[in-house]
């Protein structure tokens, strides 16, 4: 080292920290160099909320439907088989007495026969009432009653206003393709002839995938039963992805040579009352008549007359006013349609605030900013993960 080497190491300043620097001024510099910060920030909690949409909502629904699986299965073993078997399967002649033996055997791309059903606990919107499979995708999950946005949050809902899967007419099951899991996320991979599987209460039942559709919000006559002697199955997600500009419907028909024999009973209607019900078609005179039971199941899939014996099909029925009103969706929702989470977004807002002065604070003290930031982190992002899950309750869904 020259002399001129250690003039100049004598001569050079020393380092101030941070904490020990006067005060700046209040300059124009000053003033840009916040609102760069404040963008910055602002930055980082945009993309924390995206992360926090595509992944921190799979939590609340994987949480949501480990619950619903072990509810489910406690179910089934408390639910007796049912014996009858599969509508396009045929007897042997020689186990039917010869008053009642068909003339020949039952060929399988006949309809299916409608059996009686076991019965079924009250259903309240929310539970679970079936598991659906879909091989080709991938998915397993569990099936809600209901397709309100708390439903959704839980897995794929089912349409109080459409028959139960396995029953005769259209049941229709509605799924987000986007966050919370997003069950329906490559149904439009969906190709015609692959299985929808559907394990409810009553049986388990195979359906084959015959098309898809895109429609606007609006058609809801796309999940509105239109051959009462069939039974079909009906899924419905948004189109496009990340949107709910349209959407897209996955029509199916039901397997009867894999499946459990259809339910004869009418549509069970849980959730609604009678004038927020929607039928399939308003004339009364469309009805299914199972013998056996002497059931009458409207072709209107709204309210259960096995339910309630003092109501006719008459009753069943609506008028136009209220089948315009249209089915509920929670896709349709728009903008702080929760208004139940504006003090909710106020208070996380005020703690997450709260918890970064008191770091500010402890870091000013210390004189090191990480000792704040070791203290402040993993509150701050527990507090941070409750304050999106609020904001996200403020936004439509599949935003």
């Amino acid at each position: 080292m020259t002399v001129s080497d250690v003039e100049a190491t004598a001569t050079r300043p020393k380092r101030v920290r941070k904490f020990d620097r006067p005060p700046p001024p209040h300059d124009w510099r000053w003033w840009v160099g916040g609102v760069g910060k404040t963008l910055i920030a602002t930055g980082l909690l945009l993309f924390g909320f995206v992360a926090y949409q595509l992944w921190g909502t799979g939590i609340e629904t994987a949480r949501a439907q480990n619950s619903l699986e072990n509810e489910f299965e406690e179910l089934l073993a408390g639910t007796p088989p049912t014996t009858a078997t599969p509508a396009t399967t045929a007897a042997p002649v020689d186990t039917i007495p010869a008053e009642s033996a068909p003339a020949e055997s039952v060929p399988v791309t006949a309809p299916p026969e409608p059996v009686p059903v076991a019965s079924v606990p009250p259903i309240t919107e929310g539970d679970p009432i079936a598991r659906i499979e879909l091989p080709r995708i991938g998915v397993d999950k569990i099936v809600v009653a209901g397709v309100d946005k708390s439903d959704l949050k839980k897995g794929p809902g089912h349409y109080p206003e459409t028959p139960l899967p396995g029953q005769l007419g259209n049941s229709a099951i509605a799924g987000h393709r986007t966050t919370f899991g997003q069950p329906f996320f490559d149904v439009d991979k969906l190709d015609v002839g692959d299985e929808i599987i559907v394990t409810t209460l009553a049986g388990r039942y195979v359906y084959r995938v015959t098309g898809q559709q895109i429609v606007s919000p609006s058609d809801y006559e796309v999940i509105s039963t239109t051959d009462p002697t069939k039974a079909t199955l009906t899924l419905t997600s948004c189109e496009p992805k990340y949107t709910a500009r349209e959407r897209i419907i996955i029509f199916s028909e039901l397997d009867a040579a894999a499946s459990t024999g259809v339910v004869a009973d009418a549509t069970i209607n849980y959730g609604r009352p009678l004038d927020e019900a929607v039928p399939a078609d308003p004339d009364p005179t469309n009805t299914v008549v199972n013998p056996e039971t002497t059931t009458v199941a409207a072709a209107v899939p709204s309210i259960s007359i096995a339910d309630d014996p003092t109501l006719s099909a008459n009753e069943a029925t609506l008028d136009d006013e209220q089948i315009s009103s249209g089915i509920a969706d929670a896709f349709s929702e728009g903008w702080f349609s929760d208004p139940g989470a504006n003090s909710q977004v106020l208070l996380w807002g005020l703690v997450l605030a709260a918890i970064g002065v008191v770091a500010y604070l402890i870091s000013r003290k210390v004189k090191r900013d990480w000792v704040g930031l070791l203290v402040g982190i993993v509150p701050f992002v527990i507090v941070l993960y409750f304050f999106f899950q609020n904001v996200n309750r403020l936004l439509p869904p599949n935003l």
